[in-house]
């Protein structure tokens, strides 16, 4: 069992936090990610570029000239693709498919390594719990000063990139989080590889721990 030091929301030490091996003592493969990442990434993609064929564009039916005796090309549309307002030709269509799919244990077992790397890297806080009786971007501003300050202990100014897993979905919580730049707030169920590879800090809570390890179990 990894131990981790426990904190309050002031950024105190209230005791020590254990830590299942495995998931936060994996190791690292480098392909896993990569293919959880790109297949994560692929199924959120949206497919908004459409270009319309020469049977798409409106008009067109009329013949634009006689076939002979004018002296120049044949055309028998004015929508035709080498025409100003015709169709495209081999333009994007909006039927594409982007979807991969990946196997669920391996999902899983991409985001354990993300998270195994958050600990030693010493960027993962466990907080006893994070609890706010209104929604005030303030106090959830002071709370994340107090853990930058005492609990990572940065010297001088960083770029403020957390991600705050909460072990259930809190209003207070999340509206008090939303208006900080680099910050995201979200539920346990919502917890992906993309997110906690793209914030550089990870707060959860110790309810998220047992829960994410019942999940597990």
């Amino acid at each position: 069992m990894t131990k981790v030091k426990l904190y309050n929301q002031k950024a105190e030490s209230v005791g020590e936090q254990e830590l299942s091996d495995r998931i936060f003592a994996v190791t690292l493969n480098q392909g896993l990610v990569h293919q959880a990442v790109v297949t994560q990434l692929a199924n959120e993609r949206q497919v908004l570029a459409h270009t319309k064929g020469r049977s798409d564009v409106r008009g067109g039916g009329k013949k634009p000239w006689r076939q002979k005796g004018t002296g120049r090309a044949r055309a028998g549309s004015s929508r035709s693709p080498i025409w100003i307002g015709g169709g495209v030709t081999f333009g994007p269509l909006n039927n594409r498919n982007f979807t991969k799919k990946i196997n669920k244990k391996m999902k899983q077992q991409a985001l354990f390594m993300t998270l195994t790397d958050k600990v030693k890297s010493n960027q993962m806080l466990v907080l006893d719990k994070i609890e706010f009786t209104e929604a005030k971007t303030k106090p959830f501003a002071e709370m994340l000063k107090n853990l930058e300050t005492k609990a990572y202990a940065r010297e001088g100014k960083t770029k403020r990139s957390v991600l705050v897993v909460l072990p259930t979905k809190h209003e207070f919580n999340i509206l008090s989080g939303r208006n900080l730049a680099g910050v995201e707030v979200i539920n346990l169920d919502n917890l992906n590889i993309v997110d906690v590879l793209k914030y550089r800090d990870l707060v959860i809570t110790a309810d998220g721990i047992k829960k994410l390890e019942a999940r597990l179990k």
